[in-house]
C-alpha cells in the first residue's frame, strides 16, 4: 500500500520489542534481560501457569506454549521488567484483566482481552504510579468498565496497534479530578481502531496524551474528551462519527486546587473528519497552548489519514496471526 508503518523489524527476533514503541513509553523494556518463561498451562494459576510468571520478581520475557482460553478468576498483577509475548499462540484472558500496580517496564503484546465479569472489572488497568509501559497489538472487548483505564501517577506509556470493539468506556487517561497528581501523565495512542465503543477515545484528565494515526468510528457519545487541564495533540487520525456527529467534547470539572472549573485543551493537526462528522473543536485563545511532541521525542511514523491507513488500521490491528521469532540471545 506504499505506507510508512512503524515497527517493521520488531519481528525478527523475539526480544527485537524492547525499547522499540514510539513515542512515551519508548524506553519500555520489559523482560529484555530477564529468562525466557514459558507458560504450559491454561490453568488460572499453578507450575507453568501466566499468573505464576507474572507474579515472579525476576525481569521474565514470558512466551505460550499453546493457544486458548485463561479464565481469571480475579486481577491478574503484572510485576516490573515483564514482556507478556503472545506472538505465535492465540491466547484470550477472560473473566478478569490484567493490573500494572506500582510497576515500571512491562510489556504486552498481541492478546485477546474480552469479556470481563464483575464490578468495575478493565480489562487493562494501570494504576498506580506505574510507568515505562508499552501495550502492542492488543484486541480489546466487552469488559464490565473500562478497556484501559491510566490514573493515579501512572506515565510513559504508549499503546499501538491495537484493537477495541463492543464497549462502552474504551480508554481512560486521568482518573478524578481530584487527582491533581495525574499532571505528571504522558501517554501515546497510536495506529489503533475504535470501532464501534461509546466513548473514551480517550478521555483525558490533567495529562499530555499524543493521538495519531487512529481511526475512530461510529461513537455513541463522542471521540475523544479533554477534560479538567488536559492537553490532547490529535494529529492525522481518521474520526469517521455514525449518528452522534462531534468527534471532539470539552467536560469542565474543577481541579481539587483550583478555583475554578476548566476544560482541557485539544489542538487538532491534520485530522480528516469524513462525511458529516464535525470536529467540534474549539480555538485556542490567549495564553492556551497544547504541548508538541517534539517537546518529549525526536521522531515518531506518521502518515497523511488516507484510505490506505484505514484499509491498514481496519484489518492489521489487534491480535495478529505473526510466528513467534527465535530468541537469537540463546542460539
Amino acid at each position: 500500500m506504499g505506507l510508512r508503518l512503524p515497527y517493521g523489524h520488531v519481528d525478527s527476533r523475539l526480544r527485537g520489542l524492547a525499547a522499540q514503541a514510539e513515542g512515551f513509553g519508548r524506553f519500555a523494556i520489559g523482560g529484555l534481560h530477564g529468562a525466557v518463561y514459558r507458560v504450559t498451562t491454561l490453568a488460572d494459576d499453578g507450575p507453568g501457569s501466566l499468573r505464576a510468571g507474572c507474579r515472579k520478581k525476576d525481569p521474565l520475557w514470558i512466551i505460550f506454549e499453546l493457544s486458548g482460553t485463561i479464565e481469571l478468576s480475579s486481577a491478574l498483577y503484572v510485576s516490573s521488567y515483564k514482556t507478556i509475548d503472545g506472538r505465535g499462540q492465540w491466547i484470550k484472558l477472560t473473566g478478569k484483566g490484567l493490573t500494572l500496580k506500582e510497576c515500571e517496564h512491562v510489556i504486552i503484546c498481541n492478546l485477546v482481552l474480552e469479556g470481563g465479569k464483575g464490578h468495575d472489572i478493565d480489562a487493562i488497568q494501570i494504576k498506580p504510579k506505574s510507568k515505562h509501559i508499552w501495550i502492542d497489538r492488543c484486541s480489546l472487548s466487552d469488559y464490565s468498565d473500562g478497556l484501559i483505564d491510566i490514573t493515579n501517577e501512572s506515565t510513559d506509556i504508549t499503546i499501538s496497534r491495537c484493537r477495541f470493539a463492543n464497549h462502552n468506556k474504551a480508554m481512560l487517561i486521568g482518573g478524578d479530578s481530584c487527582n491533581t497528581c495525574d499532571r505528571c501523565i504522558r501517554v501515546t495512542v497510536h495506529h489503533c481502531f475504535f470501532n464501534g465503543t461509546r466513548q473514551r477515545h480517550p478521555r483525558v484528565r490533567f495529562g499530555k496524551v499524543h493521538l495519531y494515526n487512529n481511526y475512530t468510528r461510529s461513537w455513541e457519545i463522542y471521540a475523544v474528551c479533554a477534560s479538567v487541564e488536559s492537553q490532547v495533540y490529535s494529529q492525522r487520525n481518521i474520526y469517521e462519527a455514525g449518528q452522534k456527529k462531534v468527534a471532539f467534547k470539552y467536560y469542565s470539572e474543577k481541579a481539587a486546587d483550583a478555583a475554578k472549573e476548566c476544560t482541557g485543551l485539544i489542538k487538532s493537526e491534520g485530522d480528516l473528519f469524513v462525511g458529516e462528522t464535525k470536529s467540534g473543536l474549539k480555538p485556542l485563545r490567549g495564553k492556551s497552548s497544547v504541548f508538541h511532541p517534539r517537546e518529549y521525542y525526536k521522531t515518531w511514523t506518521v502518515e497523511a489519514p488516507t484510505d490506505d491507513l484505514k484499509h491498514f488500521l481496519r484489518h492489521r490491528t489487534g491480535w495478529q496471526r505473526i510466528k513467534r521469532p527465535a530468541d537469537k540471545r540463546a542460539s
